[in-house]
């Protein structure tokens, strides 16, 4: 028997053999007793036993110890109080079970915690109806969620959590992008944060005995605890990593400064209402529509990239330094303009960059999504099949596989691992038999009991239920995720993203934009929104039948038939200045379906009938574009061509304009144009 198993069995049977004494227990009698210590010798079991009560810790299952007066070990009593390892009552409305469910069926294959929420998703909802059977509500498609990106960076994310949980000192290969080296790391893990669809490690690196953040995706080959030791360090209680989930790119690091950037009145509603948390806006002092947007900065180019995108609607007042740096790059990019053509340095043989290494999105649920802890998984079992017994009702194989989402043979394993739980005396938890015909028959102990309930959820099953409610945010009507969200964390007695993992919006507050929006598609109202069209720098009035929200690459969608336009449009909700839901319904269009776009341009950023155009990047900044654009040439100089799917020409401008002066495009002719043309409105808005 592999040794997993014979732990994993041992640990089942010394919560169980806890809970049926209902007494403090010796260590004596646990070594006598309990399956898999029996045939150990004192100091043997010392070892497994002070290793099995550590890792049910790190569970989330405490152990009572009781010392004796004269503090003599071998004299020491346990026991494991039922509120310790069973899960409180958690009295979800059948709306709240349906929106997580729906929060599942979102996530499922595409969320680095999508196993660990379907177990927890059992845990809460025992004794209802399933919310994995509930009908899918449809009112919501995600094109950009929370996957963990490939085998490889699952491994990692696993091995991160472990060590945060058990406070062990980490260490690995580490791609610093800015200076263009691997160094090796040594790190003690405080925190994990998602943002921008990247999964982020914060912790204090030795080396420089400060807090750092570190791109999982950047960590080189594998991760290793840095000693055996059970504990390596304590995380300080004045750690906070909500502070590193509301920066904007352009505060990441020591600040340097305080900009203040005049924004004009025609999208201040905008840059308030996305960006204003990370700094403050006021009234423009000649009593105009325009703002004065004033934030801490800890990069000048980041900074400069952000009002750049802005184009002529955004001034640089100060500090003077920043000005200077704004208008030198505005000048670089006017010389990368000028002409017909760009003098380039001569092409390499083949890219640098393998085509190949880059992992492309899997198109498989099942590669990429972090297997949970096992142990959670068979308690899990054990639930269902004592639930099956005592109705006396023979389960279905294939349906407990389906469930579980585990294969027949992971399946076979399992419930013979729980066959053989026991702490001695014939005192079992169950017997289960998988007959011939498909179906599973199960006998439940006299001490079946203790696993008959929920047991309480592990520290991944919590954190996937909360990041999962957390990434949806509250786009779902009537913030039913919301409600469900405060009620687990009530249940648990803390909120497990201050415990392990943070989920970061970098969009801005669209929440009653949203609200608004749900409503609407929920009792098939028109909806009434005012629209900025960002291409052609002007509003539009819209009324449309909403069908559903959608997230994709640049933020969230409603997806909707326009029909003025006869046709199904989608329109940003960073965008929608204004919305509001009419007296007036709609039948919805049965040929209309607004998730049929969701694997297509949401995620791949490539709309229906693009063009492509190609441009130059800088040497400075070729390593980020050879990390996200699709390269076609390397060249001599260490510069980079790479192409870029567009199909509005505003668009593409804009994110020119976003390279600071590290970017040219070379074609299309028109493009080039109109990069010169928006840098020629710039230029006065900078001096």
């Amino acid at each position: 028997m592999a040794k997993d198993t014979e732990k994993l069995i041992r640990q089942l049977s010394l919560i169980s053999y806890l809970m049926a004494e209902r007494r403090p227990v010796t260590a004596l009698e646990i070594r006598r007793d309990v399956e898999g210590y029996s045939g150990m010798n004192e100091d043997a079991f010392a070892r497994r036993f002070y290793a099995d009560r550590a890792e049910l810790e790190s569970l989330g299952i405490q152990l009572t110890v009781e010392k004796p007066a004269d503090g003599v070990a071998e004299q020491e009593n346990y026991s494991l109080r039922p509120e310790n390892f069973h899960l409180p009552a958690i009295a979800f409305t059948d709306e709240e079970l349906a929106s997580l469910q729906f929060a599942l069926t979102l996530l499922d294959g595409e969320f680095a915690y999508a196993e660990p929420l379907r177990l927890a998703l059992q845990q809460i909802s025992w004794g209802r109806p399933s919310p994995l059977n509930a009908p899918d509500q449809g009112s919501i498609a995600l094109g950009v969620t929370a996957s963990a990106g490939g085998h490889d960076l699952s491994q990692r994310l696993a091995k991160i959590e472990t060590a945060i949980f058990r406070n062990k000192t980490i260490t690995f290969d580490y791609y610093t992008m800015e200076r263009d080296v691997v160094e090796a790391r040594k790190v003690d893990p405080y925190h994990l944060l998602f943002q921008g669809g990247q999964f982020y490690l914060l912790g204090r690196a030795h080396e420089r005995d400060a807090i750092r953040v570190f791109r999982l995706s950047r960590i080189q080959a594998k991760v290793a605890y840095a000693t055996k030791a059970e504990h390596d360090f304590k995380r300080p209680t004045d750690f906070d990593p909500r502070s590193y989930a509301v920066r904007a790119d352009w505060q990441f690091g020591d600040p340097i400064g305080t900009a203040e950037i005049e924004i004009a009145g025609r999208i201040a509603w905008q840059v308030e209402r996305h960006f204003g948390r990370f700094g403050a806006v006021r009234p423009a002092e000649d009593g105009s529509e325009d703002r004065i947007f004033t934030t801490e900065y800890a990069s000048v180019r980041q900074l400069a990239a952000w009002a750049l995108r802005l184009g002529e609607h955004a001034r640089i007042l100060g500090p003077e330094e920043l000005v200077r740096e704004v208008a030198e790059r505005v000048e670089r990019l006017n010389e990368l303009h000028a002409g017909d053509e760009l003098e380039l340095a001569a092409p390499v043989a083949a890219p640098i960059g393998d085509p190949e290494a880059v992992e492309a999105p899997s198109s498989s649920k099942r590669e990429t999504a972090i297997r949970p802890e096992r142990f959670a998984r068979l308690v899990t079992l054990a639930s269902i099949l004592i639930e099956g017994g005592r109705k006396k009702q023979p389960l279905s194989f294939v349906d407990v596989c389906s469930r579980l989402q585990v294969s027949d043979a992971e399946l076979r394993e399992d419930i013979n691992v729980l066959n053989v739980v026991n702490f001695g005396g014939g005192s079992y938890v169950l017997y289960a038999d998988v007959r011939d015909d498909g179906m599973i028959e199960v006998d439940p102990e006299p001490y079946s009991d203790n696993f008959d309930r929920p047991a309480r959820l592990l520290p991944v099953e919590a954190k996937a239920l909360v990041a999962a409610i957390d990434l949806i945010g509250d786009h779902l009507p009537e913030g039913a995720l919301s409600g469900a969200r405060d009620k687990i964390v009530a249940a648990l007695g803390a909120d497990p993203m201050e415990q392990g993992l943070q989920v970061a919006s970098t969009s801005g507050d669209d929440s009653e934009i949203a609200r608004v929006v749900s409503k609407a598609i929920s009792s098939t109202h028109m909806l009434s929104l005012q629209y900025y069209k960002a291409n052609e720098d002007q509003f539009t009035e819209r009324v449309v039948e909403p069908y559903a929200l959608m997230n994709g690459r640049e933020g969230w969608y409603v997806a909707s038939f326009d029909p003025a336009r006869d046709a199904v449009r989608h329109f940003r909700l960073d965008r929608v200045k204004t919305a509001k839901v009419l007296d007036e319904t709609f039948t919805p269009r049965p040929e209309v379906d607004p998730a049929a776009d969701v694997d297509g341009w949401p995620r791949t950023g490539e709309v229906e009938a693009s063009r492509v155009a190609r441009v130059w990047i800088s040497p400075d900044r070729a390593r980020w574009s050879r990390e996200q654009r699709r390269v076609a040439q390397e060249l001599a100089d260490g510069s980079v061509i790479v192409e870029l799917p567009y199909k509005g020409t505003d668009w593409l401008v804009r994110e020119v304009l976003a390279e600071a002066g590290d970017a040219a495009v070379l074609a299309p002719a028109e493009a080039r144009e109109a990069v010169r043309a928006a840098v020629a409105r710039l230029q006065p808005a900078v001096r």
